[in-house]
């Protein structure tokens, strides 16, 4: 098997197993509408085997940043259709990725009354509003009534998904928002059945999933979750409570038959990330982190050793539109400009030049 090669991931047809992570770009409007920049963004890179779609908001309350798109309304859900036709134009597979901010939020960004977690504490440091840096504020505990709300939340934003022209959805379990606030002890201090062991804690993102799958179908449903990546506060540093928190994730997955799991961890071929793998019953698309760019040699090693049935791509993506067609021929790689990669332009979003370009003189 090797890094080119197509794939079938449940209903989705992939040309190749090189997969454009879900990036953060600030691109939308301020009620959250997709903008024909996001269009052309996209759209040069279909030739990604699969786009995962930057971080969705499926309920006001879950908006976490200025410029984040939503797939609520009815606007949103039409402004989505011509992105998602292009994609498939030019040949790509884009699935949404479904992202509840949890309690990295804020009110002045959201527009609603509070920010909303698993329990009443405020994750670390500050976000910033349109009125500036503000302190990220302290959550509303989610009760046992509300819980199957937000649970719906996703349901119904998968089914708008599906109406916006995408091929699935993903589910964002990771990165400290909602459903990994849910997984961590740190940030779950709940007593009842949605917090202590590891199994009440994984309860929240297994049914999500479900409600997920009943509501647009597994075969076109994943999931990112991110074991280990200690971030926004959201802590996970005792090895064994780690390896029975995901145990119980991927024992809770593996009879939904998902389309695909993408974890996000620094050992991709670690013990941890395969034995979720093997125990979710997925096919697996890896993505090594922040810390460091996934790189040709990495990318292709981790396919053709069999760690990974795909590799998922971030700021090489967003430098390299055509980034499948630069590894293929050894060709030069464009730098990105991360001082752009959040703003509400088409500078350093949708201006990278394609390697024809490049290569004509334009």
């Amino acid at each position: 098997m090797t890094l080119y090669e197509p794939a079938v991931f449940g209903a989705l047809q992939l040309s190749n197993r090189v997969v454009m992570a879900p990036l953060t770009r600030t691109r939308a409007d301020d009620d959250g509408v997709p903008t024909a920049t996001m269009q052309d963004y996209y759209r040069q890179r279909a030739g990604q085997g699969l786009i995962i779609s930057e971080g969705t908001w499926p309920a006001a309350e879950g908006k976490s940043y200025p410029g984040q798109p939503g797939i609520v309304t009815s606007a949103q859900i039409e402004a989505w259709k011509p992105i998602t036709a292009a994609v498939h134009d030019a040949g790509g597979t884009i699935v949404m990725q479904l992202m509840h901010g949890g309690r990295v939020g804020h009110p002045a960004i959201s527009g609603e009354a509070r920010v909303v977690a698993p329990s009443a504490l405020a994750a670390p440091g500050q976000t910033r509003t349109p009125e500036g840096k503000a302190d990220l504020p302290v959550a509303h505990a989610l009760t046992l009534d509300e819980i199957p709300e937000v649970v719906e939340q996703f349901a119904q934003a998968a089914r708008n998904a599906i109406a916006a022209g995408f091929d699935g959805v993903e589910v964002h379990g990771a990165n400290g928002y909602l459903v990994h606030e849910f997984l961590s002890p740190v940030s779950n201090i709940r007593e009842d059945s949605y917090g202590g062991s590891p199994e009440n804690r994984a309860r929240f993102a297994i049914e999500v999933s479900a409600a997920v799958s009943a509501a647009i179908g597994a075969d076109r449903t994943g999931i990112r979750l991110s074991p280990q990546h200690n971030i926004q506060g959201v802590l996970e540093e005792d090895d064994a409570d780690v390896r029975a928190t995901y145990t119980a994730v991927a024992e809770g997955l593996a009879p939904l038959g998902l389309a695909f799991i993408d974890v996000l961890n620094a050992d991709p071929a670690g013990e941890l990330v395969q034995h979720i793998r093997r125990t979710a019953g997925a096919p697996l698309i890896v993505n090594t982190g922040f810390a460091l760019d996934t790189t040709k040699q990495d990318a292709e090693s981790l396919v053709a050793d069999g760690w990974a049935d795909a590799v998922a791509a971030g700021r090489p993506v967003i430098a390299n539109p055509d980034l499948v067609e630069r590894w293929m021929q050894g060709a030069e790689l464009n730098d990105p400009r991360p001082e752009l990669f959040y703003g509400r332009t088409a500078e350093g979003y949708s201006d990278y030049p394609s390697l024809e370009s490049v290569r004509a003189g334009v």
